[in-house]
């Protein structure tokens, strides 16, 4: 048993840790919901910003205590995907501080990228690997994977070669992208009947079309381009 070999001590903190992660992802929830409903640019909206922001990054600190707790195939997992939304977040929030021209990416901009690059790339080949042995749950790990190794190469490229302007679309895609993850993460534990596919990807699919639609609107870029 869990307890036997690790003490009831351990499991306690296990538990509080839990009860964290659990606790702010349900504000990320609520503060991104608000974010995403207010008046851009407004108060509100800047306020409920910060504290989706903040309670992400909780959400992301948590699960590498979690991991270290339990090396298993789901929090191994966890820990990338935590890799992954959280870079989301961390990118859509740190793209407000390169509205300038002469703002550069920092050290912490580049390593956030390479981050979440090689985590996605490890993601990717596991998930590829997992789907080759006969389970679904690949696809989950492969699409997630090969989204944010785009993105992490994406933004390295830009900030090479100093293209990394477009700050408005990069904010919205990004904390969208983030909202997205936090969506699935309730998806996931509320939709236990659904197979494990759905649940894991509708928000995505859902998602991912919202985001084209306020880059066209805001930015004129995107797939739907002259569309909306």
């Amino acid at each position: 048993m869990w307890v036997a070999r690790h003490g009831v001590g351990v499991m306690a903190v296990e538990t509080a840790v839990l009860w964290t992660h659990i606790g702010a992802g349900v504000l990320a929830l609520v503060a991104g919901g608000v974010a995403l409903a207010t008046e851009k640019g407004g108060r509100r909206h800047r306020r409920a910003g910060r504290g989706y922001v903040g309670a992400m990054a909780v959400v992301v600190a948590t699960v590498v205590p979690l991991f270290a707790l339990e090396q298993s195939f789901f929090r191994t997992f966890l820990l990338l995907v935590a890799v992954f939304s959280g870079y989301f977040a961390f990118s859509g929030y740190r793209v407000l501080a390169r509205k300038r021209p002469s703002d550069e990416p920092t050290v912490a901009d580049w390593a956030g990228a390479v981050v979440v690059a090689g985590a996605c790339l490890a993601l990717g080949a596991w998930g590829v690997a997992v789907l080759a042995g006969g389970d679904t749950f690949g696809v989950v790990m492969a699409v997630f994977g090969a989204i944010g190794l785009a993105l992490g190469v994406a933004d390295l490229r830009a900030f090479a070669a100093g293209a990394d302007r477009a700050w408005l679309v990069n904010h919205l895609s990004r904390m969208v992208g983030a909202y997205i993850a936090t969506v699935t993460a309730v998806s996931v534990v509320n939709l236990g009947t659904a197979p494990a596919v759905v649940a894991w990807l509708w928000p995505t699919a859902v998602g991912v079309p919202l985001i084209w639609y306020w880059q066209a609107e805001y930015g004129g870029v995107g797939p739907l381009a002259g569309r909306v």
